[in-house]
């Protein structure tokens, strides 16, 4: 399955960055991305408790072929509380329950959202190869998986996409998934990739973010880490300037630069900052830039893992701490 080179992640119009915006402003910036060319939307079951596919269901309506359909499953909101469940049967329940919330027959491309521990990925992965079978889904994808779930799981059905956190601050999938997508012909699709906010002038100070914003349960953001980051912010936007282009484009541009079969998918609440960040794709960056920029935000030079224990353990993916 060829993916868009650029897509744009809609989990922030209903879940996890403080207080969503109103469905009217969430739904004119999808129909606003859709009008700028976006080729893919990707979702999910737990966005919102459901609410982002319904969001999104209404925005495509009477405009479905002209986008990529990405969702989700295998985690949600169960009596207000994330659960992670990868078990056959929730799964096929939950394909059809997101196929009715966004109002199409067919979603392009179905994540495994997590691989729950449980269930070995080899069931998860079958369930969704049969609604593949179905018609009900175009293609399977993986989220925060590591290199060897991957391989499990192509054991038993093509794998089109692995979603694993990818940016400049975020190298996990230079471990070894960033080689082994690009190996097998599928596409990394890079969640997060200005880095939850910090390469895109998005969070200039922690304290201030409201209450349920998860960025507070992130240790980057915690005070013992956060002065040491956002030290390295006035030469980020240097380094911006020289190459003619915002933060968040330079931090895109470095992504699509890591290879071609690399897609970002940075998500945004606010119409101009989509076109911003759409706009990186057609941006020609010297790579010598490029380079310094991979030096100034690097594992080497940012503080702190980018999960605390408990979200460490709901991944799968490579960690820097496991690699020492």
């Amino acid at each position: 399955m060829k993916l868009p080179r650029f897509g744009l992640g809609c989990m922030s119009l209903s879940h996890a960055y403080g207080v969503p915006p109103a469905e009217a402003e969430g739904l004119a910036l999808l129909r606003a991305a859709l009008d700028a060319g976006v080729e893919m939307l990707d979702t999910a079951t737990l966005y919102g408790g459901g609410r982002n596919e319904e969001l999104v269901g209404r925005a495509i309506a009477g405009r479905r072929d002209e986008i990529v359909l990405a969702s989700k499953g295998g985690m949600s909101i169960v009596d207000g509380v994330k659960v992670i469940d990868g078990r056959p049967e929730t799964l096929r329940a939950q394909v059809d329950a997101s196929l009715g919330r966004l109002g199409v027959d067919h979603v392009d491309l179905y994540y495994l959202h997590r691989w729950d521990k449980k269930v070995p990925i080899g069931e998860s992965v079958g369930a969704l190869a049969e609604a593949m079978s179905a018609g009900k889904i175009g293609a399977v994808g993986l989220s925060e998986v590591s290199v060897a779930r991957l391989r499990e799981a192509q054991s038993v059905a093509p794998i089109a996409a692995v979603q694993n956190e990818y940016s400049l601050w975020t190298r996990n999938p230079e471990l070894g998934m960033l080689e082994a997508t690009r190996q097998d012909g599928v596409a990394l699709v890079a969640f997060s990739p200005v880095a939850r906010g910090f390469l895109a002038d998005g969070v200039a100070d922690p304290a201030r973010l409201t209450e349920k914003d998860i960025r507070r349960a992130m240790p980057r953001f915690q005070a013992e880490n956060w002065p040491i980051n956002a030290a390295l912010l006035p030469r980020w936007h240097a380094l911006a300037a020289e190459a003619g282009c915002t933060p968040a484009q330079l931090a895109l541009a470095w992504l699509l630069s890591r290879g071609e079969h690399v897609i970002p998918i940075p998500g945004t609440t606010n119409i101009a900052h989509m076109r911003e960040n759409f706009a990186a794709r057609d941006l020609a960056v010297d790579p010598a830039l490029l380079a310094q920029a991979g030096e100034l935000i690097s594992q080497a030079t940012v503080s702190g893992p980018r999960y605390n224990p408990v979200g460490n353990s709901e991944v799968d993916a490579e960690t820097f701490e496991d690699a020492v």
